[in-house]
């Protein structure tokens, strides 16, 4: 009998936003358990993308999740951040797949195994998918958990992507330390200065 190739997906969340981490998940799927549902997770209510997290999490060979901080993201830019998180989770697999399977146009730099980047392969690819998921309900976790430190920003409602009433509370109450210096409109309150404050 023909050995099993094992498949990867790897998919991230949180390049857009202007706080937080960069979390990236890749998931080994079990080819003998099908998973309904999988699909891009933009596509999903967040009710689905919790269900199926907890699917994924139970039925999949193998699954992990790992960042980039805020720290790294201002330091090597976002795009090599989300590389890095990339890598540490394929590196973080408890099995070591065959073929990693990348969402978007580019390939991490020094991972040890065969890959291939695949626009929009999260609506494609169901480790993709599955990726995409983990990725986001981890990252939405931490934005909820990061809003009872912060209730006046609102970032358990708009995730910390640059949305008019996140840009007015930076405005308003500062730059906190979950903030990403290096982003346009923190960067632009840092300057100014009179704005800035760890509140």
């Amino acid at each position: 009998m023909k050995p099993m190739s094992l498949i990867c997906g790897v998919d991230e969340a949180g390049r857009g936003p202007l706080c937080g981490s960069v979390v990236a998940a890749a998931v080994i799927l079990d080819p003998a358990f099908h998973i309904a549902g999988l699909a891009d997770s933009k596509k999903l209510s967040a009710a689905k993308r919790d269900k199926l997290a907890i699917e994924i999490k139970a039925h999949a060979l193998a699954w992990a999740i790992a960042e980039a901080s805020v720290e790294e993201i201002d330091r090597l830019n976002i795009l090599h951040a989300t590389m890095l998180a990339m890598r540490r989770a394929v590196e973080a697999l408890k099995i070591a797949p065959h073929e990693v399977l990348i969402d978007g146009n580019r390939v991490p730099t020094g991972l040890l195994i065969s890959a291939r980047a695949i626009v929009k392969g999260d609506a494609t690819e169901p480790s993709i998918s599955a990726a995409s998921i983990l990725a986001k309900t981890h990252r939405d976790a931490q934005l909820v958990e990061m809003d009872q430190r912060y209730p006046q920003y609102g970032f358990a409602g708009h995730k910390g992507y640059p949305t008019a009433a996140h840009i007015q509370a930076l405005a308003t109450y500062g730059v906190t330390p979950e903030h990403r210096r290096s982003f346009g409109p923190v960067a632009v309150l840092l300057g100014q200065g009179s704005l800035f404050g760890d509140r």
